[in-house]
């Protein structure tokens, strides 16, 4: 077995027995590998030990690895922070945008959609912790963007997605996490059609954020090893 696919094989230990604690059934909660900063071959190995859904936050550089992995039924996630000269090739090329964080952003995601394709997955970043060194609207904005967001066309509003003040203690993890459920649950009493998807853990906090109803958690150190600079 190799160090990849046992990778992937404790993650998935860890997804279950997380959920199992929480009393929620493991598929509910999706994999998404970040897999940003590795090349195509370590994503094909992925795929080939059960993967399906890659998450990149560099747009030249996932489509250079789209285009050699063209042949594997992949499912792409846009991570990263969107430029308005950006948006046209990530409504072409990806089923999911993860960090929407203003109406123009998703005005242009949904307008630059090709026709003929499924509307795009949207989840909107909260700046939870209030970071000045992280993307995403405030708490305070969630309601009124997300009510506008609904309305376009060609996207579909799927959840929230948070990135946390790292911390180690577990307590503090929850309570960010928690917030953001909360956030979800008072923003759905506002939408036509409820938001299902949280897309928050990453590989050093999956557990707290299962816990607090994670649907996607998002893994690249704990399936990939260290990043490459």
């Amino acid at each position: 077995m190799s160090i990849l696919t046992e990778n992937i094989a404790q993650v998935r230990r860890r997804i279950e027995a997380a959920a199992r604690t929480s009393q929620r059934p493991p598929q509910a909660i999706g994999l998404l590998a970040v897999s940003k900063t590795w090349p195509a071959e370590s994503i094909s190995n992925a795929h080939a030990a059960g993967l399906t859904h890659m998450g990149e936050n560099y747009l030249q550089e996932a489509r250079a690895k789209q285009a050699q992995l063209s042949h594997l039924p992949l499912v792409w996630h846009f991570l990263g922070n969107i430029q308005s000269n950006k948006t046209r090739e990530v409504a072409a090329h990806f089923d999911w945008v993860h960090a929407v964080d203003r109406l123009k952003i998703a005005q242009r995601l949904s307008e630059q959609r090709p026709a003929g394709m499924q509307p795009l997955n949207i989840c909107l970043q909260v700046n939870i912790s209030n970071e000045a060194s992280k993307s995403g609207c405030s708490p305070q904005q969630l309601p009124q963007l997300a009510q506008a967001v609904e309305k376009l066309d060609n996207v579909r509003l799927r959840g929230l997605m948070v990135i946390p003040q790292p911390s180690d203690d577990v307590e503090e993890q929850r309570a960010a996490f928690r917030q953001t459920r909360m956030l979800l649950e008072q923003t759905n009493a506002l939408l036509q059609t409820p938001m299902d998807t949280l897309s928050m853990g990453m590989s050093s906090d999956l557990e707290a954020a299962i816990a607090e109803g994670a649907t996607w958690v998002r893994v690249g150190t704990a399936i990939f090893g260290t990043r490459t600079p």
